[in-house]
């Protein structure tokens, strides 16, 4: 696959991308840094899969920061941007990737609490860091985007429920961050092959990822959707703020 992004075309620019010790999140990463892009890689409980990440960020020359952080605790996001701060004083990519809901025993609210609260949490951790010119890409999948017209797995419902919320609560945050001149972006993409929400759906409905590539016609892969956070960092935002990856006929406009 050829790159996403223009080489150096992200020379000088720091980027920080919640969840990215591996998936969607590690592959975004990559994809800035070989467009030049300094790169804060943040992870909850994958230390050495996010240490490895960043020795091959630095191999290509790029420098990387690896900060833990459980993005639903506030001190924790807290410590994260003040280390962010003193390495880098500022993000120019803020990418809200990290999101989950359906792992087992992490209590009945917990999907709410980090694809909704989380994300609004490390946003406004990350404001003094953002000046004018930063953007912010909040990456979410059709399921979610389009729930409110278009039913989705019993067993993704919650997710996509409250990852739409996150969507809207950041949505309302538009008219602050256009008046301070940061840009908003979300990134909508159908099921993707490979990531750990997939492999759970797959286990809880068997099938269930097959069917949908069928109805599709194609899934998008890690990297390939990777890629396309990546470009929506850098490229013109749509008008309505949205960029729609990969087929939506089977989803109903809102």
């Amino acid at each position: 696959m050829s790159e996403p992004l223009p080489e150096a075309s992200l020379n000088d620019k720091i980027a920080l991308v919640t969840g990215s010790s591996r998936g969607i999140g590690a592959d975004t990463v990559r994809w800035l840094a070989a467009a030049g892009a300094d790169v804060v890689i943040n992870f909850r409980n994958k230390a050495p899969r996010a240490q490895k990440l960043a020795d091959e960020i630095r191999e290509g020359g790029r420098k990387a920061l690896v900060v833990g952080a459980d993005l639903t605790d506030a001190d924790s996001v807290s410590a994260m941007m003040q280390s962010v701060n003193d390495e880098y004083g500022r993000i120019d990519i803020l990418v809200l990737n990290a999101s989950g809901g359906m792992e087992a025993n992490m209590g009945e609210d917990y999907a709410l609490k980090l694809n909704r609260d989380a994300q609004l949490g490390v946003l406004d951790a990350a404001m003094p860091l953002l000046g004018s010119g930063s953007r912010v890409v909040f990456v979410t999948s059709h399921q979610a985007h389009f729930i409110r017209t278009t039913p989705t797995m019993p067993e993704y419902e919650p997710v996509a429920l409250s990852k739409r919320a996150g969507e809207d609560a950041l949505r309302e945050r538009i008219p602050e961050l256009t008046e301070r001149g940061i840009e908003f972006v979300v990134v909508s993409g159908d099921m993707i092959e490979g990531t750990i929400t997939a492999t759970l759906l797959e286990r809880a409905n068997p099938g269930a990822i097959a069917s949908r590539r069928e109805e599709a016609g194609k899934l998008y892969n890690v990297s390939e959707f990777a890629a396309e956070v990546a470009r929506a960092a850098v490229e013109p935002v749509p008008a309505d703020n949205t960029r729609l990856v990969g087929d939506i006929s089977s989803f109903s406009a809102e």
